[in-house]
């Protein structure tokens, strides 16, 4: 299920993870030619995919499907289990844009049924197009139960700024009262696909903004919420993460990534694409990160180290190891004839300089400047990989370990273990791979490559 992609012109879009007594649920929108089902509107309906060990999957029939004429689209929302009975809280995007929140019922998590009329529609003040992606939580002092609302106030203090999440409380599920907006993050957009959960002491509050998640701490379940440094988990091209509790106290993030227009490897990014998941991680300070998931890793089978070549002076290659000296400059060495799809370890110890380093990936033999550059800056504490960048990445023990996969089109890449980046990248096909350092030394060893079929 790791890059998991339906058949044909089916894409996977939002997705909305579950967990409860040993099996993960992957609730997702199934997406048909990037959102143009149905007029464009979305088409979206409810697919699902469970797991009890994210290794063996079963995919199981449309949760919830259109099955009415105006349901132009059954937008993301969120599932809440209660007393034993499933509550799959989504929206409806009509014909006319205007959006509604409903909500469908189940006792096995897997066939629901819809409960009309629809549970909530924008209050006065509300923008009528921006009412979607409902999730609940419950107050675990009072047990009134909250839902969260992607909503737009109409006339906001600061135009252009009036994005919300919208904010009802009910003690039973069904019956909801409006309260005043739960947060305003104070972006230019809507705060979508809201997130909400409890772990070890800390309440977590996650939106998405332009797509990228973006997270809050609390000690309440309803604040007050603080930003922490790094508020993301991922590249922007891992679309809105939300994510589910598993077992042993662990935590599973899921995304999608989606595909360039004309299949390109950047421009416009269209909506729908392959699930990515992560395991999240909690620092002993309450923030977050995120590493590659086990049990989902493609393991592949394991290679002979290529020959390193040294290509300037500055480099030399010996016994698996490369050593690049670059005092003024820029330095390299190259490892040919490597598969077209595999995964690399290795470690990459920062020895002087002030400058970057990193890799040239999928590149030709002849061509530094071909494939797909992933460039380490410790200075700036930067990470970036061809049109994405992760910030504040801190270096560990003087280094950096990378895990990277490269498959068909998409390369991923995890750093020390707490900090991942993914990108499509699907038309440069070398088999080099180019190690470089500008302006600093470094030592790379541990290099460990593994064919993935």
């Amino acid at each position: 299920m790791q890059y998991y992609k339906p058949e044909g012109a089916c894409f996977v879009g939002d997705c909305m993870p579950f967990y409860e007594e040993g099996l993960f649920r992957l609730y997702y929108l199934l997406d048909e030619g990037h959102h143009s089902a149905r007029g464009g509107l979305g088409g979206h309906q409810w697919a699902q995919a469970s797991s009890p060990d994210l290794i063996h999957w079963t995919h199981h029939p449309l949760a919830l499907a259109i099955t009415e004429e105006y349901e132009g689209s059954i937008c993301t929302g969120s599932v809440f289990l209660h007393q034993g009975v499933y509550y799959a809280f989504y929206a409806t995007r009509m014909p006319d844009w205007q959006q509604h929140v409903g909500l469908a019922t189940s006792l096995d998590g897997v066939h629901y049924e819809k409960i009309q009329p629809e549970l909530a529609y924008p209050p006065e003040g509300y923008s009528p197009y921006h009412y979607r992606d409902p999730n609940v939580f419950q107050d675990p002092q009072s047990g009134i139960f909250h839902l969260l609302v992607t909503a737009e106030i109409e006339n906001p203090a600061i135009g252009g700024h009036g994005g919300c999440l919208a904010h009802l409380t009910s003690a039973d599920l069904v019956h909801w009262q409006q309260a005043e907006p739960f947060l305003i993050p104070g972006f230019g957009d809507v705060p979508e696909c809201p997130d909400t959960f409890f772990w070890n002491g800390w309440y977590y509050l996650m939106f998405s903004s332009q797509g990228v998640a973006h997270y809050r701490m609390a000690r309440s379940p309803l604040g007050a919420w603080t930003r922490p440094v790094v508020d993301t988990l991922d590249g922007s091209a891992a679309r809105v993460m939300k994510t589910a509790a598993f077992r042993d106290g662990r935590r599973i993030g899921v995304a999608w990534v989606g595909e360039y227009a004309d299949g390109a490897d950047e421009g416009g990014l269209l909506f729908g694409g392959n699930a990515v998941f992560r395991e999240i991680i909690q620092h002993a300070d309450g923030t977050l990160g995120t590493k590659f998931v086990a049990e989902m890793l493609p393991i592949g089978k394991p290679l002979p180290t290529p020959e390193g070549k040294a290509i300037t002076a500055g480099a030399s290659c010996e016994d698996g190891k490369i050593r690049l000296t670059a005092t003024s400059g820029l330095e390299a060495a190259m490892m040919s004839h490597l598969p077209g799809n595999y995964r690399l370890k290795a470690k990459i110890t920062h020895t002087e300089g002030a400058g970057s380093f990193g890799l040239r990936l999928r590149a030709k033999e002849e061509a530094f400047d071909s494939g797909y550059d992933l460039r380490i800056a410790p200075a700036e504490k930067k990470v970036s990989l061809h049109g994405q960048s992760l910030s504040n990445v801190e270096p560990q023990e003087g280094g950096y370990s990378l895990e990277i996969v490269i498959t068909d089109t998409l390369i991923d890449v995890c750093v020390n273990q707490q900090r991942t980046l993914i990108d499509r990248c699907a038309l440069q096909k070398g088999h080099s791979l180019w190690w470089y350092a500008w302006d600093c030394g470094i030592h790379v060893e541990g290099i460990e490559i593994f064919q993935l079929d």
